[in-house]
């Protein structure tokens, strides 16, 4: 799907424009995508401009919630199907996003797009074949992408998910000039879409599965095996588990990960919130 160009709000954004049309100023300069650049609307009674186009001035816009023009009205940028999915601003830019109110990525400390630059130097993209195994929101594709990486596949298997990424500036688009076609992106299940990958093929992967009790598959050791089948030997895996309280949960997952991969052809070690390992 084609990526969205429009503006896009959350609340403090449109408290700005509203408290700038107030004052009777000409124009506000701000930025309407998410803090990717600033740019400048002028501002008139009834509507303001943007980039060529006019909108009315935002009512009542909720706290956590993007809204996006709709060739109505400002729409959330969220979805109902099986579950609720919604993109969710952050005070680092980089949103995040939410299934049934569970946040996806990790956001307290950094902005999630600086947490994936971190993830993504530990396989060190650049000049290599990645594997994305569960794309989300592309942060590690971007970051691969800014990394230098020769090629980067990438599966997403939730259609809304896809759909946040149109609507979502800091996702990268596989059509836009400075992905140069390195990006293939594919709304496939990658635990059935990785039979298709050839042995060897890949000289990096990136794994940030959904967490376990809903996609117990992708931390099952036949698909670590499949993992160790198309990774290169000496290639790089970043596993992330996040950091689940053993207190609570009585388990230790990235342990328990390092253990069912060291089972499948891995060497291990514990790193960020995660698991790095290496094809033996």
């Amino acid at each position: 799907m084609p990526h969205y160009s429009g503006p896009l709000l959350t609340r403090p954004g449109a408290e700005a424009l509203l408290a700038a049309r107030e004052a009777r100023a000409a124009a506000w300069t701000g930025s309407l995508d998410l803090g990717r650049s600033h740019g400048r609307a002028t501002l008139g009674p009834d509507t303001w401009q943007w980039h060529g186009a006019s909108y009315p001035y935002p009512t009542t816009l909720k706290e956590r919630t993007i809204y996006h023009w709709d060739g109505e009205g400002f729409a959330p940028v969220s979805r109902f199907a099986h579950s609720l999915i919604k993109l969710v601003p952050t005070e680092w830019g980089a949103p995040t996003f939410e299934i049934d109110g569970i946040k996806m990525l990790p956001t307290a400390k950094e902005s999630p797009f600086e947490d994936a630059r971190r993830k993504v130097a530990l396989v060190e993209p650049r000049g290599k074949t990645v594997l994305d195994t569960c794309g989300g929101l592309g942060y590690f594709a971007a970051c691969c992408l800014e990394a230098g990486v020769a090629r980067i596949q990438s599966f997403e298997k939730n259609a809304d998910v896809l759909w946040l990424r149109t609507l979502n500036p800091w996702s990268p688009d596989p059509d836009a000039p400075d992905s140069g076609g390195r990006l293939q992106l594919a709304h496939a299940d990658v635990s059935q879409a990785i039979a298709r990958i050839a042995d060897g093929s890949v000289d990096a992967l990136l794994h940030d599965p959904p967490r376990f009790g809903i996609a117990g598959e992708l931390y099952s050791l036949a698909f670590y095996q499949q993992l160790a089948r198309v990774l290169r030997r000496g290639g790089r895996l970043f596993h992330y588990t996040g950091s689940p309280n053993k207190l609570t949960s009585g388990r230790d997952v990235p342990r328990e990960v390092a253990r069912r991969l060291e089972q499948a052809g891995f060497r291990t070690q514990l790193a960020l919130d995660g698991v790095l390992a290496s094809r033996r």
